[in-house]
Protein backbone atom coordinates (compact mmCIF):
# COMPACT_ATOMS: atom_id res chain seq x y z
CA UNK A 1 0.00 0.00 0.00
CA UNK A 2 1.19 3.38 -0.91
CA UNK A 3 0.72 6.47 0.96
CA UNK A 4 0.32 9.83 -0.75
CA UNK A 5 1.87 12.32 1.31
CA UNK A 6 0.64 15.70 -0.64
CA UNK A 7 -2.30 16.54 -2.78
CA UNK A 8 -4.75 19.31 -3.49
CA UNK A 9 -8.13 17.40 -2.96
CA UNK A 10 -9.74 20.83 -2.71
CA UNK A 11 -8.85 22.43 -6.06
CA UNK A 12 -11.81 23.20 -8.14
CA UNK A 13 -10.80 20.11 -10.74
CA UNK A 14 -11.68 17.85 -8.68
CA UNK A 15 -15.27 19.73 -6.96
CA UNK A 16 -17.31 17.37 -9.45
CA UNK A 17 -15.30 14.07 -8.76
CA UNK A 18 -13.50 13.45 -5.37
CA UNK A 19 -15.50 10.67 -4.72
CA UNK A 20 -14.03 8.72 -7.85
CA UNK A 21 -10.79 10.36 -7.49
CA UNK A 22 -10.29 8.56 -4.00
CA UNK A 23 -12.56 5.02 -5.30
CA UNK A 24 -9.10 5.49 -8.17
CA UNK A 25 -6.37 5.92 -5.47
CA UNK A 26 -7.84 2.91 -3.21
CA UNK A 27 -8.23 0.65 -6.60
CA UNK A 28 -4.10 1.61 -7.24
CA UNK A 29 -3.18 1.08 -3.85
CA UNK A 30 -3.03 4.90 -2.39
CA UNK A 31 -4.29 3.87 0.84
CA UNK A 32 -3.60 7.26 2.40
CA UNK A 33 -3.65 10.44 1.77
CA UNK A 34 -2.67 13.57 3.11
CA UNK A 35 -4.86 16.60 1.83
CA UNK A 36 -2.84 19.90 1.56
CA UNK A 37 -3.68 23.26 2.69
CA UNK A 38 -2.55 25.72 0.96
CA UNK A 39 -4.53 28.82 2.92
CA UNK A 40 -7.06 29.26 5.61
CA UNK A 41 -10.26 28.13 3.70
CA UNK A 42 -8.48 25.26 1.87
CA UNK A 43 -7.12 24.34 5.68
CA UNK A 44 -10.53 24.41 6.52
CA UNK A 45 -11.52 22.24 3.54
CA UNK A 46 -8.95 20.22 3.99
CA UNK A 47 -9.66 19.44 7.27
CA UNK A 48 -13.46 18.80 6.72
CA UNK A 49 -12.37 16.36 3.40
CA UNK A 50 -10.25 13.98 5.93
CA UNK A 51 -13.12 14.18 9.01
CA UNK A 52 -15.00 12.57 6.03
CA UNK A 53 -12.65 9.80 5.03
CA UNK A 54 -11.03 7.22 7.08
CA UNK A 55 -8.20 7.11 4.78
CA UNK A 56 -7.58 10.82 4.60
CA UNK A 57 -5.63 13.17 6.60
CA UNK A 58 -4.92 17.05 6.15
CA UNK A 59 -2.07 19.85 6.50
CA UNK A 60 -3.19 23.61 7.31
CA UNK A 61 -1.21 26.66 6.51
CA UNK A 62 -0.86 29.81 3.71
CA UNK A 63 1.30 28.70 0.88
CA UNK A 64 4.00 31.60 0.31
CA UNK A 65 1.94 32.32 -3.16
CA UNK A 66 -0.73 33.41 -1.03
CA UNK A 67 1.76 34.95 1.95
CA UNK A 68 -0.25 37.87 2.02
CA UNK A 69 -2.87 36.57 3.53
CA UNK A 70 -1.04 36.16 6.62
CA UNK A 71 -2.11 38.27 9.58
CA UNK A 72 -3.39 37.60 13.23
CA UNK A 73 -6.63 36.94 12.49
CA UNK A 74 -5.33 34.25 9.60
CA UNK A 75 -3.15 32.83 12.12
CA UNK A 76 -5.65 32.55 14.56
CA UNK A 77 -7.64 30.88 12.75
CA UNK A 78 -4.81 28.48 11.53
CA UNK A 79 -4.63 27.72 15.61
CA UNK A 80 -8.09 26.42 15.57
CA UNK A 81 -8.00 24.11 12.12
CA UNK A 82 -4.27 23.13 13.95
CA UNK A 83 -6.42 22.22 17.30
CA UNK A 84 -8.87 19.66 15.22
CA UNK A 85 -8.67 15.78 14.45
CA UNK A 86 -6.86 14.45 11.77
CA UNK A 87 -4.51 18.05 10.80
CA UNK A 88 -1.43 16.27 11.17
CA UNK A 89 1.25 19.59 10.15
CA UNK A 90 1.81 23.00 9.71
CA UNK A 91 1.78 24.30 6.20
CA UNK A 92 2.10 24.16 2.87
CA UNK A 93 4.26 26.93 3.94
CA UNK A 94 7.68 27.80 2.96
CA UNK A 95 9.30 30.73 0.33
CA UNK A 96 9.34 30.41 -3.46
CA UNK A 97 11.77 32.90 -5.28
CA UNK A 98 10.74 31.29 -8.20
CA UNK A 99 7.43 32.83 -9.17
CA UNK A 100 7.49 35.24 -6.90
CA UNK A 101 3.57 36.30 -6.57
CA UNK A 102 4.79 37.74 -3.17
CA UNK A 103 6.92 40.10 -2.66
CA UNK A 104 9.99 38.41 -0.58
CA UNK A 105 9.90 40.43 3.00
CA UNK A 106 6.13 39.03 2.97
CA UNK A 107 7.43 35.59 2.61
CA UNK A 108 9.58 35.33 4.95
CA UNK A 109 7.35 36.91 7.73
CA UNK A 110 4.46 34.24 6.80
CA UNK A 111 7.22 31.31 7.21
CA UNK A 112 8.35 32.70 10.67
CA UNK A 113 4.99 32.55 11.74
CA UNK A 114 4.15 29.15 10.83
CA UNK A 115 7.37 28.13 11.90
CA UNK A 116 5.55 30.09 15.50
CA UNK A 117 2.81 27.69 15.41
CA UNK A 118 4.56 24.22 14.39
CA UNK A 119 6.78 25.44 17.59
CA UNK A 120 3.68 25.80 19.78
CA UNK A 121 1.62 22.63 18.44
CA UNK A 122 4.91 20.48 18.04
CA UNK A 123 3.48 19.34 14.79
CA UNK A 124 5.65 18.48 11.64
CA UNK A 125 6.04 21.01 8.91
CA UNK A 126 5.02 20.55 5.65
CA UNK A 127 7.49 22.87 3.65
CA UNK A 128 7.68 24.33 -0.04
CA UNK A 129 11.14 25.99 -1.19
CA UNK A 130 12.05 27.11 -4.99
CA UNK A 131 14.47 29.20 -6.05
CA UNK A 132 14.76 30.18 -2.02
CA UNK A 133 17.30 27.96 -0.66
CA UNK A 134 19.72 29.87 1.00
CA UNK A 135 16.82 31.76 2.95
CA UNK A 136 14.98 28.90 3.46
CA UNK A 137 18.22 26.82 4.76
CA UNK A 138 19.14 30.03 7.16
CA UNK A 139 15.40 30.14 8.86
CA UNK A 140 14.89 27.03 9.46
CA UNK A 141 18.72 26.35 10.68
CA UNK A 142 18.39 28.86 13.41
CA UNK A 143 15.21 27.41 14.43
CA UNK A 144 15.66 23.37 13.95
CA UNK A 145 16.27 22.90 17.63
CA UNK A 146 12.77 24.24 18.51
CA UNK A 147 10.27 22.48 15.51
CA UNK A 148 9.27 18.53 15.23
CA UNK A 149 9.75 16.93 12.28
CA UNK A 150 10.27 18.41 8.95
CA UNK A 151 9.47 17.67 5.14
CA UNK A 152 10.77 19.64 2.37
CA UNK A 153 7.90 18.71 -0.33
CA UNK A 154 8.26 18.19 -3.88
CA UNK A 155 12.13 19.08 -3.78
CA UNK A 156 13.31 19.96 -6.87
CA UNK A 157 16.69 21.60 -5.77
CA UNK A 158 20.70 20.51 -6.28
CA UNK A 159 23.39 18.61 -4.93
CA UNK A 160 24.09 21.08 -2.29
CA UNK A 161 20.50 21.98 -0.75
CA UNK A 162 19.55 18.31 -0.93
CA UNK A 163 22.69 17.49 1.66
CA UNK A 164 21.93 20.77 3.66
CA UNK A 165 18.29 19.85 4.40
CA UNK A 166 19.12 16.45 5.19
CA UNK A 167 22.11 17.53 7.95
CA UNK A 168 18.97 19.51 9.38
CA UNK A 169 17.27 15.90 9.77
CA UNK A 170 15.03 16.20 6.91
CA UNK A 171 12.41 14.25 5.37
CA UNK A 172 12.40 14.71 1.46
CA UNK A 173 9.26 14.27 -1.08
CA UNK A 174 9.17 13.25 -4.16
CA UNK A 175 6.82 14.32 -7.02
CA UNK A 176 6.36 13.69 -10.28
CA UNK A 177 9.03 15.69 -11.05
CA UNK A 178 11.29 12.36 -11.25
CA UNK A 179 9.18 11.26 -14.03
CA UNK A 180 10.23 14.68 -15.98
CA UNK A 181 13.07 13.63 -18.97
CA UNK A 182 13.56 17.89 -19.08
CA UNK A 183 13.60 18.99 -15.72
CA UNK A 184 13.92 16.80 -13.43
CA UNK A 185 17.23 15.02 -14.64
CA UNK A 186 19.09 16.62 -11.56
CA UNK A 187 16.46 15.05 -9.01
CA UNK A 188 16.97 11.32 -10.94
CA UNK A 189 20.47 11.22 -10.15
CA UNK A 190 19.84 12.87 -6.66
CA UNK A 191 17.55 10.32 -5.48
CA UNK A 192 20.02 7.36 -4.52
CA UNK A 193 21.89 9.27 -2.04
CA UNK A 194 18.68 10.29 -0.52
CA UNK A 195 18.41 7.73 2.75
CA UNK A 196 15.41 5.36 2.64
CA UNK A 197 13.99 6.35 5.76
CA UNK A 198 14.02 9.94 4.31
CA UNK A 199 12.18 9.49 1.49
CA UNK A 200 8.29 10.30 1.00
CA UNK A 201 6.36 10.34 -1.98
CA UNK A 202 3.60 12.30 -2.97
CA UNK A 203 1.51 13.66 -6.40
CA UNK A 204 0.78 17.12 -5.73
CA UNK A 205 -2.27 16.68 -7.21
CA UNK A 206 -3.74 18.04 -9.84
CA UNK A 207 -0.63 19.29 -10.69
CA UNK A 208 3.16 17.47 -11.89
CA UNK A 209 1.07 14.70 -14.19
CA UNK A 210 3.99 12.09 -14.69
CA UNK A 211 5.50 12.13 -18.01
CA UNK A 212 6.25 8.68 -17.82
CA UNK A 213 2.83 7.86 -17.79
CA UNK A 214 1.82 5.32 -20.90
CA UNK A 215 -1.61 6.29 -20.98
CA UNK A 216 -2.23 10.01 -19.94
CA UNK A 217 -5.73 11.25 -19.17
CA UNK A 218 -7.33 13.33 -21.83
CA UNK A 219 -7.77 16.35 -18.70
CA UNK A 220 -3.79 16.28 -18.24
CA UNK A 221 -5.04 16.44 -14.56
CA UNK A 222 -2.57 14.41 -11.81
CA UNK A 223 -4.63 12.19 -8.84
CA UNK A 224 -3.18 10.26 -6.32
CA UNK A 225 -3.97 7.14 -8.37
CA UNK A 226 -0.73 7.81 -9.90
CA UNK A 227 1.34 7.57 -6.74
CA UNK A 228 2.07 4.61 -8.20
CA UNK A 229 4.21 5.99 -11.27
CA UNK A 230 6.46 8.28 -9.10
CA UNK A 231 6.94 4.89 -6.92
CA UNK A 232 8.04 2.78 -9.81
CA UNK A 233 10.28 5.42 -11.22
CA UNK A 234 12.08 5.93 -7.97
CA UNK A 235 12.57 2.60 -7.63
CA UNK A 236 13.82 2.78 -11.59
CA UNK A 237 16.58 5.18 -10.43
CA UNK A 238 17.73 3.95 -7.24
CA UNK A 239 17.69 0.07 -8.05
CA UNK A 240 15.08 -1.29 -5.55
CA UNK A 241 11.94 -2.48 -5.63
CA UNK A 242 8.61 -0.78 -5.57
CA UNK A 243 7.82 -3.24 -3.06
CA UNK A 244 10.86 -1.79 -1.25
CA UNK A 245 9.94 1.62 -2.12
CA UNK A 246 6.04 1.26 -0.82
CA UNK A 247 7.40 -0.17 2.32
CA UNK A 248 9.50 2.06 2.86
CA UNK A 249 7.60 5.26 1.88
CA UNK A 250 4.90 4.16 3.78
CA UNK A 251 6.83 3.54 7.02
CA UNK A 252 8.25 7.47 7.02
CA UNK A 253 4.55 8.77 6.33
CA UNK A 254 3.16 6.77 9.68
CA UNK A 255 6.36 7.77 11.22
CA UNK A 256 6.43 11.80 10.29
CA UNK A 257 2.72 12.39 10.43
CA UNK A 258 1.95 10.06 13.12
CA UNK A 259 -1.15 8.54 11.58
CA UNK A 260 -1.73 5.60 13.26
CA UNK A 261 -2.24 7.94 16.22
CA UNK A 262 -4.54 10.15 14.01
CA UNK A 263 -7.30 8.29 12.81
Amino acid sequence: MLTDIGANLTHESFQSDIESVLTRAKESKVDQIVVTGTSVLSSIKAQQLAKKHDSLYSTAGIHPHYAEETSARTIAELEKILSLPKVVAVGETGLDFFRDYTAKDVQIFSFEKHIELATKFKLPMFLHERDAHQTFYDILRTSRDELNKLVVHCFTGNKEALFKYLDLDCYIGVTGWICDERRGKDLQKLVETIPSDRLMIETDAPYLLPRTLKTKPKNRRCEPMHLSEICEQVAIRTGKTTDFWALNTTKNANTFFSLEKSK
